[in-house]
Parts: structure tokens; sequence; C-alpha cells
């Protein structure tokens, strides 16, 4: 299992990147034409997307259903967008239906460690839903997010409420942009980091932020989809 972090200088070295760190949340609104480009962008890659994508979904769709008959196909969650505010976040299910029950009972047994939980032999994912999983063709229903707004393409990965109570000040600035369906973060290290090291990735993207780091960042993850990384 993993620590936070990888060692007491690790750690320590986290905390002295605070005092000059900070990001100016004046600095990212006044980023005027970013932000409607990649809201442009957003929102005409993401329906043709879902419009390719057809066929995939409907195959997971059956194969879900032929796994586990009895539960839902899409799996809804309350997620912490910008600025802290509630929104309903779709995958594809890939858990067994009472997930979120059993999940303090796997608590102890993080492999990531800090505010977030990630379990590399969760026994609550299904057989299908550890093929989605992999190929992270659970996370395709997000798209309909950055339809609606909620999310974008690219982003920090939208929290949950209980992982945002843990967040110090520092964390929260993961939450003053609109969160992603793929980051930098989930290009790179992902799940061999520990939380307080994916923060610090996702404040790196926070101020690189661009059109063309976005599409590079797109680009990794279309690879990665088909060559997988380390997720689960």
């Amino acid at each position: 299992m993993q620590t936070e972090g990888h060692g007491r200088g690790d750690f320590q070295h986290y905390h002295s990147l605070k005092s000059n760190n900070t990001i100016s949340k004046d600095q990212i609104e006044k980023r005027v034409f970013y932000h409607f480009f990649k809201r442009f962008f957003d929102e005409l890659l993401s329906i043709i997307a879902i419009i390719l994508l057809i066929p995939i979904f409907v195959i997971t769709a059956i194969l879900i259903k032929i796994d586990d008959p009895n539960g839902p196909i899409i799996y809804s969650q309350i997620r912490i967008g910008k600025d802290g505010r509630l929104f309903k976040m779709y995958k594809f299910r890939s858990m067994v239906v009472n997930a979120d029950k059993k999940l303090k009972m796997l608590l102890d047994q993080n492999d990531v460690g800090g505010a977030m939980f990630k379990m590399k032999s969760d026994p609550r994912v299904t057989k299908v839903g550890r093929i989605i999983r992999k190929y992270s063709i659970d996370e395709l229903p997000q798209l309909i997010n950055v339809v609606k707004g909620d999310m974008s393409l690219v982003g920090p990965r939208p929290p949950l409420r209980r992982e945002v109570r843990k967040y110090t000040e520092y964390d929260k600035q993961r939450l003053l942009v609109i969160p992603g369906c793929t980051g930098l973060w989930q290009v790179g290290e992902r799940n061999n980091v520990g939380f307080h090291e994916m923060v610090e990735v996702d404040l790196k993207y926070i101020r690189k932020a661009g059109i063309l780091f976005d599409f590079y960042i797109l680009i990794r993850t279309v690879a990665i989809m088909i060559c997988p990384n380390n997720a689960y």
C-alpha cells in the first residue's frame, strides 16, 4: 500500500511549495479567449465523439446487462465542480450495485493515500468492469457532462464531497477550473502517485493550460486508451 507521498523528504518538499505556488483566480478568469475556444472545442469534439462512439456505447451497455442484469447501465455520482459547484457525473457502471455501501470496509486498503481512494484489486468491480476501466471506456458517458457544461474534456479530476472535506486551502485550488474527463495526471503517472503529487500535477496543468496543451493531453489520452497505462 502506498502512503501519502514517497517519503518524508517528498512530504516536506510538498509543503514548502505552498508559499510560492498559489494560483490567482483573477489570472485564470482573465484568459477570456482561451476559455471561449476551450468551451467551443469541448462542445464540438464531444458531440462528434458521442456520434462516432455510439457502437461502443451500445456494445458496452449490452455487456454490462449480461454481466449483471439487475443493475443499471449508467452509474451517476455527485461530484464537485468549479468553485465547489455540485453536479451529477455519469459513467458506465463498472461495480456491483451496492458498491458505495461497501466502501467503508475497504478504506484502510487504499493504494494511493490522501484525500482519494483507489484500490488495484477492488472486489466491488465486476468482470466487465475490469475491462472497461482498463481501457477507460467507463468514462465515456462523461462526454454528456461536457456537452452540459459540467465538465471539460481536459482538466483536473472532479472530486467527491468526502474527498473535498479533507482538502486544505492549497488543495482547493484544483477547484478553480472546470474539471475534466482527462488531464495531465491521467496521461502521466496516474495511480503510481499519491494525492499530494496529483494535486501538484493538476496545479501545473492549471498554470500551463492552453489550447495546444489541451490537444496534446487529448492525443495522449487516445493513445493510452488504445494502449492502457496502469488504470484500474
